[in-house]
């Protein structure tokens, strides 16, 4: 912690303490739920509190039993060993479909987003671009309008019924595409605020340079922009990575019954049969999470170095 210069006041030095104690409540308060969560995902009772045992650090009232049942809910035989278990468990149990499910779509729909985002982001840096307030609001605007709204709106156009442009076609509504076109809508607008933030600090004279040159506009994008921009573009595909993944309420609008990913596997969890297995699924999502919030912090430090706005 940077200390403070003796020319303080008794004022200024109540108001710094003041300030950090008064964030550091906000921060717990934040963190309480998680922190929480991650005990109670090792209780050994199937119940959402504290057990006595639990509360005296009994090692007995602690167990990765929850967690084992994520692998084994869903199995026909959980009982069988070797290949068959493994088979059994990849096939059937329903949080491992649910991950597949969200990993696939996940992957999918931040590939749309991060090109589509990136593209637009680029599009709109330039000087010569018209109505560029009113183009960034639309593009943004998912992030806005209550995604309840969004979700009703994307069933409807999906759906046959309603969209004449599907007639005679398989509905996108309660298909794996639908829900991956419907992530990469909510996933762009990440993508377009990082990549913009990061075109702010680039040098323009480089893509003018690289045109005197003679080389045309995709081989300055690929070999002087992108290499620049690379960890807002990462950066961007990350936060649309952690959209498709937490998101549930285009999913329960859109999902087919074999199309579930994990948080609509905890909703369905929640309603129809309550478990601790929830809290493990919990625990693990919020480890990734924070993984992949090291890795943008990283990208943010690494990209504010490129551009010259923090010292080496």
């Amino acid at each position: 912690m940077a200390k403070l210069p003796p020319y303080t006041t008794p004022l200024q030095r109540t108001w710094y303490y003041t300030f950090r104690f008064l964030t550091g409540l906000v921060f717990l308060f934040l963190i309480t739920p998680i922190l929480i969560i991650l005990p109670l995902s090792f209780n050994a009772e199937p119940y959402f509190t504290f057990t006595s045992g639990m509360l005296t650090l009994d090692p007995e009232a602690y167990s990765l039993r929850w967690y084992q049942d994520i692998f084994a809910n869903g199995m026909v035989n959980p009982d069988a060993t070797g290949a068959e278990w493994w088979s059994d468990m990849w096939n059937n149990a329903q949080w491992i479909r649910a991950t597949k499910n969200s990993f696939f779509i996940g992957f999918f729909a931040t590939a749309l987003a991060t090109s589509f985002g990136t593209l637009a982001a680029i599009g709109l840096s330039r000087s010569e671009m018209p109505f560029k307030g009113v183009i960034m609001s639309l593009l943004i605007s998912p992030m806005i309008v209550p995604l309840v709204v969004t979700a009703a709106g994307m069933f409807y156009f999906y759906s046959n019924d309603f969209n004449p442009f599907m007639e005679g076609k398989q509905a996108l509504a309660g298909s794996k595409l639908g829900i991956i076109l419907a992530h990469a809508a909510l996933g762009t607008p990440f993508v377009i605020i990082t990549v913009t933030s990061t075109l702010v600090g680039f040098d323009k004279s480089l893509t003018r340079a690289a045109a005197n040159m003679g080389a045309g506009p995709v081989r300055t994008f690929f070999k002087i922009q992108m290499p620049l921009i690379l960890p807002g573009v990462i950066s961007g595909a990350l936060f649309a990575f952690i959209t498709s993944f937490d998101e549930v309420v285009a999913v329960l609008f859109l999902a087919g019954p074999e199309d579930k990913t994990i948080p609509r596997q905890m909703w369905s969890g929640i309603r129809e049969q309550i478990s601790p297995t929830i809290l493990a699924v919990a625990t693990i999502l919020v480890l990734i999470s924070i993984c992949l919030l090291t890795v943008l912090e990283l990208l943010r430090r690494r990209s504010e170095r490129l551009r010259g706005v923090t010292p080496h």
